[in-house]
């Protein structure tokens, strides 16, 4: 069925809206039907009971193709749905710490980010400077080594430890080969353990 004129999105042109003088027709079955004046072409796709769509509009002429509008719709919005679903999203994940956090707290965080790296997320340490931390710089840039160098197992620096105002911060990114060697190892390490006979 044909669609009220007025209720086009704005994105294309559909039959009168289309502009140009004269269009290249494509028809419902895919064959081409030849070049037409915009009157001519929006009363074959009337007869058929369908839409003229201009697909082409910096063709010379234009190609229109005469089709289903709500059916072609329906069908962009399922492509970029399929688009949208095979995309990666990155996601940054933030640890805060302090110059003088101490071992265990640490510890902690590591594993969290661990966790994250291991999951494909990016990770930011931030660290932030009180008072008068800010005089031993060196302290922060110290913990913030102490992360890279646990974590060069599973995970690429970024973004090396950097100063901003009175934070540093340090962002890392799984390292593809380094994740998919762990994930190997612990799928082996699971296979073995489910193939050991019960005592």
């Amino acid at each position: 069925m044909r669609i009220d004129d007025q209720k086009r999105d704005k994105g294309l042109k559909v039959n009168r809206q289309i502009r140009a003088p004269e269009v290249r027709v494509i028809s419902d079955d895919g064959s081409m039907l030849g070049i037409y004046t915009v009157p001519d072409a929006v009363r074959l796709a009337e007869e058929k009971g369908l839409d003229l769509i201009e697909i082409s509009p910096n063709a010379s002429p234009p190609t229109c193709k005469i089709m289903d509008f709500g059916k072609y719709k329906y069908e962009q919005k399922k492509k970029a749905h399929e688009a949208r679903k095979n995309q990666t999203v990155i996601v940054i994940k933030e640890i805060q710490l302090r110059p003088r956090t101490d071992e265990h707290d640490l510890g902690v965080k590591l594993k969290h980010a661990r966790r994250f790296l291991e999951e494909g997320d990016k990770v930011k340490f931030n660290l932030r400077y009180r008072g008068r931390e800010m005089a031993h710089k060196d302290q922060g840039f110290d913990v913030l080594d102490k992360v890279v160098k646990s974590l060069e197992d599973l995970a690429i620096v970024e973004v090396p430890p950097k100063l901003e105002g009175r934070q540093a911060f340090v962002l890392v990114a799984p390292d593809p080969v380094k994740i998919k060697e762990i994930v190997k190892a612990r799928e082996v390490a699971q296979k073995a353990l489910s193939a050991e006979p019960a005592k």
